[in-house]
């Protein structure tokens, strides 16, 4: 039998709220749980011990960043992430789709600062700063980087962001990396449409999305059984279909008749509206079977969590907690937290001034490191100085208010009160 189950522990009576608990080879994972992101094999600026410390149960590595630097070579010397990272509890990663999608298009190389600058030329010609500058760059000096993106029915073809060399991802190639990896739960190769997109190229991708999903269940099925004294690998297939509700519905079938242990729902962070996001969980979830666990890519800001938990997912990553940390933007309990009179939404931007003098722990209910030892005074100072110490403290916070919140949430599901829960938090705001 594979070392990988999924338990339902606790149903929400007035919503699809579900707590559960994950087991894979490298330990358990409480539900609903948020998976912060280690892009490059690191929650950044943290150690394992800290985010053991923190009550973190897995973090998300993505296939496609490993994959380039430090490449599959590294990792295979020391038998996979786990002793690579110095982490031995549960790994999840991407099937590194979204990333070949998402970081290859619309990317431009500035040859006149490195051969290797990979910017965004949408971007910088919205800011104007393509005009001409003093340091001699100018709009000619922007070219594409060849065909950043060719898909076909096979796979996709790309230039790594790095270096502009060329790759090529399949199922069976990403299906091979990750195995390579040694990922606790892994995704299957997916196609993750734009936003916005036409109904017929969204539909083209939920078919080789699906096709791409039997190919990599035919490939993983083989690289499992060559691991025999390996610890097992879950894999998870992708629902897609873009805002499009018969796309949503019928892939939520597909995926949910096919041989894996989890389902992923992706497609839902790449410029949807919340309303949106919400409308794609009510055409999907119905659809996805009860015994297996749930997962939603991308999604995870404060405002959403409630959402995606009272759909039924049961897990969900997102870089939002760290990213914002490293801004100096700090999530707060509402019901304790004013500024010029005004509450603020979920975070405060420690680099304003107002902080320069304030005495008070970050937010007195938490009991993190950081809120436990430093004022945001001193925070304050260690942004506007950039000391690093001050991502260190923050993503420390952020990640300890999260979990917080969602170790709230599994006792509300179990005693029934959720909706009481959501009310308190929401009218906080």
């Amino acid at each position: 039998m594979p070392d990988f189950s999924f338990k339902v522990t606790g149903y929400d009576p007035f919503s699809r709220a579900r707590t559960g608990i994950i087991s894979t080879p490298h330990g358990k994972i409480e539900t609903p749980g948020f998976i912060p992101v280690g892009t490059q094999a690191t929650v950044k600026s943290l150690t394992p011990k800290e985010l053991k410390g923190l009550g973190i149960p897995m973090f998300f590595v993505n296939t496609y960043h490993i994959y380039l630097r430090p490449g599959t070579d590294v990792i295979a010397r020391f038998g996979g992430l786990h002793k690579f990272m110095g982490w031995d509890a549960p790994v999840i990663t991407d099937s590194g789709g979204f990333q070949v999608f998402s970081l290859n298009r619309k990317k431009y190389v500035n040859t006149a600062i490195s051969e290797f600058a990979v910017l965004d030329r949408e971007k910088f010609t919205r800011n104007g700063t393509l005009k001409g500058r003093s340091d001699g760059v100018f709009p000619d000096d922007y070219r594409p980087v060849g065909e950043l993106v060719r898909i076909d029915r096979d796979g996709v073809s790309f230039t790594s962001h790095w270096d502009g060399t060329e790759h090529r991802f399949t199922p069976e190639i990403s299906m091979s990396v990750q195995n390579i990896l040694g990922s606790d739960i892994m995704i299957a190769f997916d196609e993750c449409a734009p936003y916005p997109t036409t109904r017929e190229y969204s539909a083209a991708a939920v078919g080789r999305t699906h096709s791409w999903l039997t190919r990599s269940i035919a490939a993983w099925e083989k690289n499992n059984v060559r691991r025999k004294n390996k610890p097992y690998q879950a894999l998870y297939g992708v629902v897609q279909g873009s805002t499009f509700k018969d796309q949503r519905i019928e892939s939520a079938k597909f995926v949910s008749a096919a041989h894996t242990d989890g389902i992923a729902i992706g497609g839902v962070s790449v410029g949807e509206s919340k309303k949106e996001m919400e409308n794609v969980l009510s055409w999907c979830m119905p659809n996805l079977p009860e015994d297996k666990p749930r997962h939603l890519l991308g999604v995870g800001e404060i405002d959403d969590i409630f959402t995606l938990v009272r759909h039924g997912i049961d897990t969900f990553d997102c870089v939002q907690p760290t990213r914002l940390a490293r801004m100096g933007h700090l999530f707060v309990n509402n019901q304790i937290i004013k500024s010029n009179n005004q509450k603020q939404k979920w975070t405060i931007d420690i680099n304003k001034t107002e902080y320069k003098y304030d005495t008070k722990p970050l937010d007195r209910r938490c009991s993190c490191y950081t809120c436990r030892n430093f004022s945001r005074s001193y925070l304050h100072h260690l942004f506007r100085v950039r000391e690093l110490l001050a991502y260190r403290l923050a993503t420390i916070h952020n990640l300890c208010f999260v979990t917080r919140l969602l170790a709230e949430i599994r006792k509300a599901i179990s005693r029934g009160s959720l909706g009481q829960l959501e009310r308190a938090w929401l009218k906080s705001q």
